[in-house]
């Protein structure tokens, strides 16, 4: 039953993402909410950028209708015809309801993270404000939604640490978000991870989460996918990857039953788009250029250079960061030499990734 529900959630996120897409296509279009090319944007023709508020719509109205009517069952009772349909959810009812001031704080946080995606796509904001801006926001939600990775440091350590950490995820989506259906893509790959390891250990909370975020993005793909026909913009990777980092967070990897080393699961599932994150910030670093400002210098367009299309970079790097996530499922499930085995892969793939950008690393194109 809760196989059922999981993918009844998906499938919810994904008809809202469908219809809130294309309703965001048209709005973009009539109040001239567009991406123009210039500069180092490759796309030929002015595109909607408003695919970030389908992705975050598909995500908000069904948690917000969840949140309230686990609030109203766990306050006057679970319904009867729940409790027949689908007994092992409303065991789950009372915790849920108990998560519920969480689960807003989080959402508040990437509501306003989508405004701050909304401003910078408009008016192009200054790089370090902007980050400011996003750690302010990151840092509020960690300390009043209480969210930890790590707690093991102590709670001012390990608050720093998540920040951190959700400040680096959030902007790997942002600098994915660099070619048609490239972060979306990503984003639910990791997410579809993120819930194979939560679902595994019974995390009924997150994995909804988990679902709903993997139902928005697969609605959104459709319409991103090159040739793009809308874009997510800063307001939708912004969100996106706070949400997957949250998701990491919030999933517990380490208890009597599974290894420690199943804490390395969120770094194995991003490791492209963190491996991504960091050669681009010394590459433009190395180069005496603002590491937060936009270039050429990803691997997506590496793979372009060397005569790729920009379906088959994309799909290259869905590969790469399939063979990375699918690996970080099974972590918590074998033993120290798996481990090993699965860490030696992973190298082995990011390996891979260095050799096939490492020519253009110098002669990579500036603004």
């Amino acid at each position: 039953m809760l196989m059922w529900a999981g993918l009844a959630a998906v499938a919810v996120a994904f008809a809202v993402s469908v219809v809130a897409t294309a309703l965001a296509k048209r709005v973009a279009r009539r109040v001239g909410f567009l991406d123009v090319p210039q500069g180092r944007k490759a796309h030929a023709v002015a595109t909607p950028l408003l695919g970030g508020s389908g992705i975050l719509l598909a995500v908000l109205l069904p948690s917000l209708a969840a949140l309230a009517a686990v609030s109203v069952w766990s306050a006057h009772g679970v319904p009867e015809w729940l409790t027949r349909l689908a007994p092992q959810l409303a065991i789950h009812v009372d915790g849920a309801a108990s998560r519920v001031g969480q689960a807003l704080g989080v959402l508040a946080a990437a509501v306003a993270l989508h405004v701050l995606g909304l401003v910078d796509d408009k008016k192009h904001l200054a790089a370090w404000p902007k980050l400011i801006a996003q750690m302010a926001i990151i840092s509020a939600a960690v300390i009043v939604c209480d969210i930890r990775i790590l707690t093991l440091l102590g709670d001012w350590p390990s608050g720093v640490v998540t920040i951190l950490w959700l400040t680096v995820l959030t902007n790997s989506f942002n600098f994915l978000d660099n070619m048609d259906g490239l972060s979306a893509g990503v984003a639910a790959i990791c997410a579809a991870a993120l819930l194979a390891a939560s679902a595994s250990i019974g995390q009924i909370f997150v994995s909804a989460w988990a679902c709903l975020l993997l139902g928005a993005l697969l609605g959104f793909l459709p319409y991103n996918f090159s040739p793009a026909s809308i874009y997510m913009g800063d307001a939708g990777s912004l969100v996106v990857g706070f949400l997957v980092g949250v998701i990491s967070c919030l999933t517990t990897y380490v208890h009597e039953s599974l290894a420690p080393y199943a804490m390395l699961v969120p770094l194995v599932v991003m490791a492209v788009p963190l491996y991504d994150t960091c050669s681009v910030v010394a590459l433009r670093l190395r180069a005496g250029v603002n590491p937060m400002v936009g270039d050429r210098r990803h691997f997506s367009h590496r793979l372009v250079k060397r005569g790729m299309s920009t379906r088959k970079a994309v799909l290259t790097i869905y590969l790469c960061t399939a063979g990375t996530a699918i690996a970080a499922t099974l972590l918590p499930r074998v033993d120290a030499a798996g481990a090993v085995l699965i860490l030696v892969q992973t190298l082995a793939m990011l390996t891979i990734v260095a050799i096939l950008e490492s020519d253009d690393a110098q002669q990579a194109p500036k603004a």
